[in-house]
């Protein structure tokens, strides 16, 4: 559970690895190969023993992806990664290259040379992934060589072994609704849409249908595997049978079927002809691959548990409600100590601030693992979107800067994600100026009502418009999706300005965090989670509404507001955001961290 901030990646990785890969490539008769993040289940965050990305190039951001070539080689990553990937990667070795605006497709178009081959691992692609990558490497006349096995585990001599921890029981008090229900509602949508069966390669759907969670990935319950639901209600678990106590087996019953990993390719063979629903989007090109193999008939689809896992039910949100009351006990309670004496001296550091929040969670004895790695930047360090500190890069919480940690927890009851921006020392009118048009976005983005089909797309601008009003902008996305003691990151909904055509529905968490970043200088970001239900109709409405119910509980910087620029809509909302934080955290904390709440939730 103890966050680990040692050195990771770095310059030293590429300049050990890049050489060992050609090696292996010219051996292959391959001229290039593309390294994505992602593993062979789509995961966001990756067991050690799939971080190729991370070994060949010392990038350990949770996005981006790589090319090399015979003599040139790139890697590709978002603005939320652009300082730190300048840090980690040796740029004499590796170009860099933005991946939204260029991507590996973009790259292929305008760098690769007729009659290249370009080798790739179909495990690591989703077929939508794959689609622009074929198409741009036929038309600049090079080839694209599927490979059986990944040229960087041939090379990579002291790779990990694949993780096995143990599968355990959701219980239904957290579930909310028995695993048999579960399957019976996806197999009746398989049978809605024609198909015979699904294939579910999601590891946090997986999770979601059978009321199971695992620990095979670092900050996030997940239990690698993959499973088979037909439109008759019977499902199979293919998993490494070490991993599966007596518990879990008693828990699936007779209605789920455990097999062994390698066991897939055999069920495949028994639906030969049939309709096979496969999410394009997550499952790998490999699957699609190995059911046209077996004869049957893909049927592209959304994964079908992907809807109903991200629109929670009662009893997961009200479990959430009651993670977020005790993760935002344990944070206020932190925040307190940085407005005290020792958290504004000068003498706290990154590590220390970022483990002294972990301690007040791990005081609560409910926490089981934080939601991901705690992004803890002081000064020039809080402008790098995804900063992730290590011994190495550690720098001190100085009078004058701003302190940006972002953090969270797991909880049997609920995932929690958020971020506060402290001032250390008195902070600059431009900060204050900066802050305050970020909390106006966020106040407008948690206020807002919207008809039902709205999507995050539609309301994004919402959480900017204050910053365009001062030509000001962030480079990421305004609000992700929330698990229920699942993934920090979840689809299928967003808030971007990217398209996303899922629109918000009840039971939807999302984060709201707009921010702002000056590079060499500070971070500003402010992050609630909130949930999306029913509005309430105002007098005359005649279209039914929904909202937002700020889950997140935790007193926002009151140093860095600017009282002026809210107008009286955003004064109302803070204070009642205040007086309800102060109200529920009153008796969960000491007298003297009572009394400065109370300060700190006073009216503005």
């Amino acid at each position: 559970m103890i966050q680990d901030f040692s050195v990771k990646g770095g310059p030293q990785a590429g300049r050990a690895h890049l050489p060992l890969l050609r090696s292996e490539l010219a051996r292959r008769k391959l001229d290039g190969f593309i390294i994505p993040h992602e593993d062979e289940y789509q995961n966001e965050y990756l067991p050690a023993a799939t971080d190729r990305l991370a070994w060949l190039t010392g990038f350990t951001g949770s996005a981006g992806a790589a090319l090399v070539m015979t003599d040139r080689a790139v890697v590709l990553v978002d603005g939320r990664y652009t300082l730190q990937v300048r840090d980690q990667v040796d740029d004499t070795l590796f170009a860099i290259v933005d991946l939204v605006d260029i991507g590996i497709a973009g790259w292929i178009n305008n760098h690769a040379k007729r009659g290249e081959k370009i080798g790739y691992d179909p495990r690591l692609h989703s077929p939508d992934a794959l689609g622009a990558i074929e198409a741009a490497t036929k038309a600049v006349g090079a080839i694209l060589v599927a490979q059986d096995s990944n040229p960087l585990d041939a090379v990579w001599a002291d790779q990990p072994a694949m993780p096995d921890a143990l599968l355990s029981v959701h219980a239904l008090e957290f579930a909310g609704q028995p695993h048999g229900e579960k399957i019976a509602q996806t197999a009746k949508a398989l049978k809605d849409s024609g198909a015979d069966a699904a294939i579910i390669t999601s590891p946090a759907s997986i999770a979601w249908l059978f009321n199971i969670r695992g620990g095979d990935v670092a900050c996030s319950p997940l239990p690698l595997s993959t499973a088979l639901v037909r439109e008759d209600g019977t499902a199979e678990l293919f998993v490494n049978p070490a991993k599966v106590t007596d518990e879990v087996r008693a828990h699936l019953g007779n209605s789920v079927a455990v097999r062994t990993e390698d066991a897939l390719i055999d069920a495949l063979n028994t639906l030969r002809e049939s309709s096979i629903s496969l999410d394009p989007g997550t499952a790998s090109a490999w699957v699609f691959g190995q059911v046209e193999k077996a004869g049957g008939r893909v049927h592209r689809a959304p994964d079908p548990c992907a809807l109903p896992r991200a629109c929670k039910n009662e009893t997961e949100v009200e479990g959430t409600r009651r993670a977020h009351i005790r993760d935002g006990a344990a944070l206020t309670r932190f925040l307190c100590f940085m407005a005290g004496e020792e958290g504004q001296s000068g003498q706290m550091d990154e590590i220390s601030a970022a483990q002294k929040l972990e301690r007040y969670r791990q005081d609560t004895g409910a926490l089981k693992d934080l939601s991901f790695e705690s992004i803890s930047g002081a000064g020039a360090d809080g402008a790098i979107v995804h900063y992730r500190v290590t011994t190495a890069t550690n720098t001190m919480l100085e009078p004058g800067t701003l302190y940006l940690i972002d953090s969270g927890g797991q909880y049997l009851d609920g995932t929690t994600d958020v971020t506060r921006t402290i001032a250390i020392g008195k902070p600059s009118d431009e900060m204050r100026d900066r802050f305050t048009r970020v909390l106006k976005g966020h106040i407008a983005l948690s206020r807002v009502r919207f008809p039902a089909g709205t999507t995050g797309t539609h309301l994004d601008v919402l959480a900017r418009a204050a910053l365009w009003d001062a030509g000001l902008d962030y480079a990421h996305g305004t609000g992700h999706g929330v698990g229920s003691y699942l993934g920090v990151h979840e689809g299928p909904q967003r808030i971007a300005r990217a398209w996303n055509d899922t629109p918000l529905m009840p039971g939807m968490i999302v984060s709201n965090e707009p921010g702002y970043y000056k590079t060499g200088a500070y971070g500003i970001r402010i992050e609630n989670l909130q949930v999306v239900c029913a509005a309430e109709t105002i007098d005359g409405g005649d279209t039914p509404m929904l909202g937002f119910e700020t889950l997140t509980l935790a007193p926002i910087e009151r140093r860095l507001i600017d009282p002026a620029l809210l107008n009286r809509v955003e004064h109302d909302w803070l204070n009642d955001y205040h007086a309800r934080v102060l109200a529920i955290h009153e008796m969960a904390i000491n007298k003297d961290e009572l009394r400065w709440l109370r300060e700190v939730c006073a009216p503005v």
